[in-house]
């Protein structure tokens, strides 16, 4: 008997419901209109490098992604049963509507969370969605994050690592925070591929993508967040980082040290005091999810650093969709309660499932 006849175990039912909170969907014409922006030329290295391959390749991993991830319906929940997926937190794509001009972006924007509210509608005990908002506007961001929490049922909102080079650190995307803050609405700071400042080396070395590229922009973004102040401005904003807190939340202790030193030295003019050490951010102000991480000893750090109540279950279909992490996590050495936590009642909080 070859490999590809043995069928593969699935996840037996348990005490919990598993809510996978970072799971990907695609409107059928959004690569369309990624293919239209490769064509234009205009496009950073990083998106091109990404989409040009996913879209065009007959590899066995984007041909799987092109098939479904545009499924809100028959094939997806096959495979969340399979799996034993509950509930999938459903957000766009990445980079989402943060490659379009300002007026594309704001108008797909719109498009696709009524795209999604849709299939939340078709499938209430199976889905729950996250705004997409296009920082090019960040007026109209807000306008949208106010759209999804008061007329589309959104229980969050996704926004990917960088705009075209630009982070939402500077203060002209505050508005951003303000409204996630005002509407009680967390925000899931999820990667994309490094910005064309930072990519070459990256992609020298084949690293920009998953394997790397994605955890060290997003960490970057999430500690300039943290850096200029924001949580100071709004401390009851909420963020969500997937892959473990893209490391940030292993590195905690030499942040703080660092940050500590490098404010007395006055070495930088971005670098300034803040109310707290940037761990106590990381503890108060964020939540992480294992998304793609199968592994039992960084789930329990994390745990013990955030707090058990702050770290959540996510698969990151379907870009990774094994149903042997599945029974690796379900096999984690953990209190009931404590395992509880990380597959339902921390994401049924956060999201407002329920």
């Amino acid at each position: 008997m070859s490999q590809n006849d043995i069928t593969p175990q699935r996840p037996a039912k348990e005490d919990y419901k598993r809510i996978a909170t970072e799971e990907a969907f695609a409107p059928p014409d959004l690569f369309d209109m990624y293919r239209k922006v490769l064509a234009d030329g205009k496009a950073d290295a990083g998106f091109t490098s990404l989409w040009a391959f996913y879209l065009s390749s007959d590899a066995a991993r984007p041909q799987h992604i092109r098939k479904y991830i545009q499924d809100l319906d028959t094939a997806r929940l096959a495979h969340m049963d399979e799996a034993g997926i509950d509930i999938q937190v459903l957000s766009l794509t990445s980079p989402g509507v943060q490659v379009f001009d300002a007026d594309t972006a704001v108008s797909y924007a719109r498009t696709a969370n009524d795209y999604l509210a849709e299939a939340v509608r078709r499938h209430p005990t199976r889905f729950v969605g996250l705004a997409a908002v296009a920082p090019q506007n960040p007026a109209e961001a807000a306008k949208e994050i106010e759209r999804g929490a008061t007329q589309l049922g959104m229980k969050g909102i996704i926004v990917n690592s960088h705009t075209q080079g630009e982070y939402l650190s500077d203060p002209k995307f505050w508005d951003i925070f303000a409204a996630a803050e005002a509407f009680d609405m967390p925000i899931y700071l999820h990667p994309s591929t490094p910005p064309p400042k930072m990519i070459e080396p990256f992609m020298e070395a084949g690293l920009d993508g998953a394997i790397y590229g994605f955890g060290v922009d997003t960490g970057l973004s999430a500690l300039r967040i943290i850096t200029a102040g924001v949580f100071d401005r709004f401390p009851k904003l909420q963020l969500v980082l997937g892959h473990m807190g893209e490391a940030l939340p292993y590195m905690a202790y030499r942040l703080d040290y660092m940050h500590r030193a490098t404010v007395a030295a006055n070495r930088y003019e971005s670098m300034k005091p803040l109310k707290k050490r940037p761990s106590d951010y990381l503890r108060e102000n964020f939540y992480v999810t294992n998304s793609g991480v199968a592994w039992e000893q960084a789930i329990r750090f994390a745990q013990e650093f955030m707090g058990v109540d702050r770290v959540m279950y996510a698969m990151d279909y379907p870009y990774q969709h094994v149903l042997d992490e599945v029974i690796t996590l379900d096999n984690m050495n953990m209190a009931t309660h404590d395992k509880k936590a990380f597959f339902q009642t921390n994401a049924e909080r956060v999201f407002k499932i329920g």
